[in-house]
């Protein structure tokens, strides 16, 4: 049985992105589509890449990143762990950030609101002293 072949327009429709940013990632090495003419016939490794490409985007990771999880996968190797660990390295690398940018998140709330009821405290004192 032959090896299932993917168009641009059918993985675009089956990840919901468009034709164009298939090629931004062709373009950035990420993919590598086999070629008719000006056609792109997509391989189904092609499609599980671009499946780990949009997980990692979703996910925070750079293409950089994601580019250096996917070429650690040797599909001839008995386990991937390096590339498990890597991954697990980028994820606490990324919760971190996330974790700071909510503290940071956070403090400004709270300065925004102490801003606020500065801002009607004063604006009361005027009033008063106006009546």
């Amino acid at each position: 049985m032959p090896e299932p072949i993917f168009t641009i327009g059918q993985l675009s429709n089956e990840f919901d992105i468009t034709a164009r940013s298939i090629r931004f990632y062709e373009d950035k090495q990420l993919l590598d589509p086999r070629r008719e003419g000006q056609k792109r016939i997509y391989s189904k490794q092609d499609r599980t890449r671009l499946k780990l490409i949009l997980r990692g985007k979703r996910l925070g990771l750079s293409l950089d990143e994601i580019r250096q999880i996917i070429d650690l996968y040797d599909p001839a190797a008995t386990n991937n762990d390096q590339q498990l660990m890597v991954l697990l390295n980028k994820i606490k690398q990324r919760q971190m950030i996330l974790e700071q940018q909510l503290q940071d998140i956070n403090d400004m709330q709270k300065e925004l609101h102490e801003a606020a009821l500065r801002c009607r405290g004063a604006l009361t004192d005027k009033t008063l002293i106006m009546e």
